[in-house]
């Protein structure tokens, strides 16, 4: 319900007039409903419109407070309505105006007897709805051409991605037990996994036009930065051979998984962790040939201004990806490849030259001690460098390098004595034994020399003391590569470590929102699901941005937890007279429910009640 202002002119005098109207639902889509006029509200502010309207509205349903002395005004208004739809016989029944009996008369209900039905979980669902809402994804699927049933159904994928994510077979089930056929107004009891898969297949086609202007309405809506792109990449694995998808092939998994086949992710994401744009490649393709690839794609669909920071790890630092950064313009900040950090093996020795980085303690928790990082700048006729060193980090480095060493070790000892015992004599495939452990181990099998000798038929193992000893030195050091000479190391060690967020991006994706493994095996409809993934990521980061504008600190799992308390059910009130009077609405949240509602802007009242009465038997 609400009140409409209505304005008439009569021979040169305005008069304004107040009614109080509700919205129905009828066969022909809702309408609008005077319940009864109110006269000339002038003398109430404005801002009491709603609080009197909901006043009205309780006491009309029997569910408001009993009136007070002072309430007169309500009394009479509650009167007016009740003789008006007592005899307006064109309301639909689920809006009848019970707890009233024939003639608008009040009915006695049997406390005793009183029970509640149909409970449904409303609060993750309701705040997902309402961003989804806010992000305008309806309009933007409009645009594309996708029908209403296809908007519809996409949105509640989405949002099972988001708050449960499961198959396709039982997200019907899980519809049904949510407070979503409340909140959408639609009837889902039908629904089967057969009404789902080609929602995926008609998302398909529009997945950069979709993504292209969710980018679009995201800036706007959070006035996000645009200097600074980062750019990562993921696998994600299969269950099932996935003959028919020529991208599912076996690479180095993220997942250790290399007995899955698999594609490979590519994401960018800007310095708040919204996603830009993503790509789906061959799970056997090598990550540094993907970069202009990407930026071709993201230039298409929201454009790169000339002069943008990208940020990507080391493994895409190689000389043709700074080429093609440089070709478009654009800055970069990686970090450089161990070759290249050995190069200022001299500069890393001692303290001289280095500035500590000056960092604000975490908002979660203040008392945490966060890493010390201490960095130098050095510039060349290119490139500005910034060598990096971490305390903490020299610990982390050593007990890595300890661990595969003494892995590699006893490998090598147990190659020995097969090789000793005549269990494998055949020069070639000791080679080869020799060649998988150094792949197994390539962060300390460079220090180590492995060759076999048939003159005495035994394993020789020489260590590199000298080039062991660099790295001992290099033990938590790393050095960062960038374009850029305007800015200090202090700002470019800041920018790179927004990489972070491209990775939480992926921890997101995988974890909270069920990315892997993936059941499908034709390539739209894993690209679809992905795609899907990614939607639902749009709204977990506007989630948490719109708490972290206000200094609040938490994340969606907490969020999500949090809201299951709110949720909707059915009221049943049995009368004296045997007729039963049903209402549907949500619980009062609780505190801190209402708290997070305030927080992000978001209606406390999940649905509208709606009433039904059901006639004595």
């Amino acid at each position: 319900m609400y009140i409409r202002k209505s304005t008439r002119s009569y021979k040169g005098k305005t008069y304004t007039n107040y009614v109080l109207v509700e919205s129905v639902h009828t066969p022909k889509g809702p309408r609008q409903t005077t319940i009864c006029s109110l006269g000339d509200l002038s003398p109430r502010p404005r801002e009491e419109w709603l609080k009197l309207t909901r006043k009205i509205e309780d006491a009309l349903t029997g569910q408001g407070r009993l009136l007070e002395a002072d309430d007169s005004e309500v009394a009479d208004i509650v009167r007016r309505a009740r003789s008006q739809r007592s005899n307006a016989r064109n309301i639909p029944e689920r809006t009848s105006t019970s707890p009233t009996g024939a003639g608008g008369a009040l009915i006695k209900v049997d406390p005793s007897r009183v029970s509640t039905e149909c409970h449904r979980e409303a609060g993750p669902v309701h705040v997902g709805y309402q961003f989804w809402r806010r992000l305008e994804l309806d309009r933007i699927l409009s645009e594309c051409e996708l029908s209403e049933k296809v908007r519809r159904l996409a949105c509640v994928m989405t949002l099972n991605r988001l708050i449960a994510p499961c198959s396709e077979h039982a997200m019907p089930a899980w519809i049904r037990r949510t407070a979503l056929a409340d909140i959408l107004e639609d009837n889902f009891d039908s629904l089967d996994e057969d009404s789902l898969y080609p929602v995926l297949d008609k998302l398909h086609p529009h997945r950069a036009t979709i993504e292209a202007k969710l980018v679009a309405r995201e800036r706007g809506l959070f006035d996000l930065d645009t200097t600074v792109f980062l750019y990562d990449l993921t696998s994600t694995y299969f269950e099932g051979l996935c003959a028919r998808n020529p991208k599912a092939q076996r690479g180095k998994s993220s997942d250790h998984r290399e007995d899955c086949k698999q594609v490979v992710i590519g994401l960018v994401v800007n310095r708040d962790g919204f996603p830009l744009a993503h790509e789906v490649f061959a799970g056997n393709r090598q990550h540094r040939t993907t970069l202009a690839e990407m930026l071709d794609g993201l230039g298409k669909r929201c454009g790169i201004p000339a002069g943008t920071t990208v940020v990507i790890d080391r493994g895409m630092a190689y000389e043709e990806n700074i080429a093609a950064l440089k070709a478009r313009n654009l800055n970069y900040v990686v970090a450089s490849r161990q070759s290249e950090r050995d190069r200022w093996l001299a500069d890393f020795e001692g303290i001289d030259g280095f500035t500590p980085v000056l960092r604000d303690p975490s908002p979660r928790n203040p008392a945490q001690k966060k890493t010390a990082i201490h960095v130098k700048t050095r510039v060349d006729d290119e490139h500005t460098f910034v060598l990096c060193r971490s305390e903490q980090r020299i610990g982390k480095d050593l007990a890595i390098r300890t661990k595969h060493e003494a892995r590699l070790r006893a490998d090598v000892d147990r190659l020995a004595k097969r090789v000793a015992s005549k269990k494998l004599v055949d020069p070639e495939k000791i080679n080869q034994a020799i060649g998988r452990l150094k792949e197994r181990y390539p962060r300390v099998a460079r220090y180590y020399r492995l060759s076999y000798d048939p003159q005495s038929a035994t394993l020789v193992s020489q260590f590199d003391a000298e080039r062991h000893a660099k790295a001992e030195q290099l033990d938590g050091c790393y050095l960062l590569k960038t374009s850029r000479k305007e800015i200090s190391g202090d700002d470019i060690w800041r920018i790179y470590v927004l990489l972070t967020r491209a990775e939480k991006a992926f921890r997101d994706m995988k974890s909270p929102l069920a990315e892997r493994p993936i059941f499908h095996h034709r390539e739209d409809r894993v690209e679809s699901h992905i795609f899907l993934c990614v939607l639902a990521y749009h709204l977990l980061v506007s989630i948490e941005k719109t708490l972290l504008d206000q200094n609040i600190h938490t994340s969606w799992a907490t969020v999500r937890d949090t809201l299951k308390t709110h949720q909707v059910c059915t009221i049943v009130l049995p009368t004296n007279e045997g007729a039963e009077v049903r209402v549907r609405k949500a619980s009062t949240p609780e505190p801190d429910v209402q708290e997070l509602y305030k927080q992000l802007d978001i209606p406390s009242r999940a649905i509208k009640p709606q009433r039904t009465w059901s006639e004595p038997k």
